[in-house]
């Protein structure tokens, strides 16, 4: 799935998607821990299944009328150790329907998730429903750390511009503009490889991957590096990231005539202060040689933790985000977005959302509106 993409080229999903997404989701909630076993010392699976419902009330488009849909998503995956240094990895998405993530007029992907559109022929490729397939290495350096070596079909978001309160739509936030850093183009699933190295409170993460296709077409290779900082402090855990991300020349320029890489730069913070509160902020720039919808995104919030009101298993979600306009049409871009998750026990939980967007545009009149989301999640 690649962030930045355009919600409005996908198509709609068809009703018996839906009806077929239900119950691929909720009979999953009624099943209990059972299924979720380590099958002996070396070999183990899990399941994650999830439902969302999300209605949408647009003022300013009348392309967009008011509108509801929704979308389910199942994603098992397996783990395979024959030793304490290697890894075995195989992850599948299946999903039915695409929710209103291609319902205009919104430019960002109200449930940033794999959906019917994004799990059929990843990124160009001959296969759907493959996540990730690899193997890891680990490697002890003694005092100067531990490595770890990863390559075949790679998610690189679980190294890099990670964030402790804003970096999951099935747990946290839904908007696109919370869950990852809109303006570093990050890609996930296709082939590459991951390099992580960890000393003490220091973390230096690097990949590189060939992607199938972009949305302009064609293949490309994408590269990032990012250095992490955890610190400790009197009032909890911080991590402070800085992230570099590049791509080949594959991306066509604002005039649409010729070929352009992307490069961009992004600091990812989650700080807790106390036992109940967490800040996160996200700042982000891209060059702006290729055409990109979005030059800078700023974006920021808090997660309150339900022990403050006795339920443990509970939080809440405030963030806000501004993607400031870059040179394909789009004059910017404002998102805010509350949730309450309600923890029923450690494997189901279910999520109320609110998120208001308003996007602007140079020659159309802006488009703004409220979208009222519920989710069932069920981990196993």
């Amino acid at each position: 799935m690649e962030p930045n993409r355009a919600p409005h080229l996908r198509p709609r999903p068809g009703l018996l998607l839906l009806l077929l997404g239900l119950p691929l989701a909720l009979p999953l909630a009624l099943m209990g821990p059972a299924m979720a076993y380590e099958i002996n010392d070396t070999l183990a699976a899990n399941v994650l299944a999830a439902w969302g419902f999300q209605c949408q009330q647009v003022s300013g488009d009348p392309r967009a009328p008011d509108s509801c849909r929704g979308a389910a998503a199942l994603q098992p995956a397996a783990s395979y150790r024959p030793t304490d240094l290697d890894q075995v990895f195989l992850k599948f998405a299946f999903a039915a329907g695409d929710g209103l993530n291609p319902v205009p007029p919104f430019n960002l992907s109200p449930w940033y998730v794999d959906l019917t559109t994004d799990v059929h022929q990843v990124n160009g490729r001959s296969w759907s429903s493959i996540q990730e397939i690899w193997y890891a290495r680990d490697i002890h350096l003694g005092e100067a750390g531990r490595l770890r070596l990863v390559g075949g079909i790679v998610d690189p978001t679980l190294y890099i511009d990670e964030n402790a309160y804003a970096n999951d739509a099935f747990t946290q936030f839904m908007n696109e503009a919370l869950v990852n850093a809109s303006t570093a183009f990050l890609v996930t699933h296709d082939w590459g490889g991951i390099l992580v190295w960890t000393a003490g409170d220091w973390a230096l993460s690097a990949t590189g991957m060939n992607i199938g296709k972009n949305t302009d077409g064609n293949n490309f290779n994408f590269y990032a590096a990012q250095v992490r900082y955890r610190i400790e402090t009197p009032a909890g855990q911080g991590n402070y990231r800085l992230l570099y991300a590049a791509t080949s020349r594959a991306f066509l320029d604002p005039t649409g005539q010729d070929l352009q890489r992307r490069q961009a730069l992004s600091l990812s913070c989650d700080q807790a202060v106390g036992p109940v509160l967490g800040i996160f902020l996200r700042l982000g720039w891209q060059a702006e040689d290729a055409a990109v919808d979005d030059q800078a995104a700023y974006s920021g919030g808090l997660d309150l933790r339900g022990a403050a009101w006795g339920r443990e298993d509970d939080n809440i979600g405030l963030g806000f985000a501004h993607l400031a306009g870059g040179n394909a049409g789009v004059d910017g871009t404002d998102v805010f977005e509350a949730y309450y998750r309600l923890g029923l026990d450690a494997h189901l939980a279910l999520t109320a959302d609110l998120q208001y967007e308003r996007d602007g545009y140079e020659a159309a009149p802006a488009a703004a509106g409220w979208i009222f989301g519920l989710r069932v999640v069920v981990t196993l």
